[in-house]
């Protein structure tokens, strides 16, 4: 999908001027499969849409265990960067799955943007709240479900994952070994 098409197809973008002028700010970029978009600990300043491609947002904890925390499907925009940087750095690292093809533009230049345009503020609102809507509900499956009420909730959540990304990187997500999620699979199958 081109830039272009994916933010017309947000009410808040719907003037044509509008959209043509915030696309042009934006920095096409190319990943290939198991390249990252950028790494935890280190700087990180730029907000992304995936056009192509998938890519997985993952932590690493201090035994160098990775833990992820978010699924990216083209077409959709990456967590903004104040929800996933502290000071400037990465919290997360994010890798491509696939080959990818995503834009991106500095956070500062779309705080900018934000203020001169309200359909620009109100487009990144909504996708702020989006993205805080699917942490917390991560968090609530964590922290209320049992490992087959975390898989229902996955499966209705993100609808077709289970195809497009790794077991192991679910499993990590759903806060299980990928030989529970196995199993669980098995018993509840699609």
């Amino acid at each position: 999908m081109n830039l272009r098409t994916f933010l017309t197809q947000s009410h808040d973008l719907s003037d044509v001027d509008w959209v043509d002028d915030f696309a042009a700010h934006w920095t096409p970029m190319r990943l290939s499969k198991g390249e990252q978009v950028n790494r935890q600990g280190h700087p990180e300043t730029d907000e992304y849409i995936v056009l192509e491609g998938r890519l997985a947002s993952c932590i690493c904890d201090t035994d160098g265990k990775e833990i992820c925390v978010g699924f990216y499907v083209s077409p959709c925009v990456i967590t903004p960067n104040i929800a996933r940087t502290r000071e400037g750095e990465s919290l997360v690292s994010i890798v491509a799955t696939t080959d990818a093809s995503l834009v991106r533009m500095d956070s500062d230049l779309l705080s900018e943007l934000m203020v001169l345009s309200p359909p620009v503020r109100n487009w990144a609102n909504a996708v702020m709240r989006s993205a805080l809507n699917e942490k917390a509900g991560r968090e609530w499956c964590l922290a209320a479900l049992g490992g087959a009420d975390r898989l229902i909730w996955f499966r209705q959540a993100f609808p077709g994952f289970e195809a497009k990304f790794s077991h192991s990187l679910i499993a990590s997500f759903l806060g299980m070994t990928p030989v529970t999620l196995s199993r669980l699979r098995a018993k509840h199958k699609q």
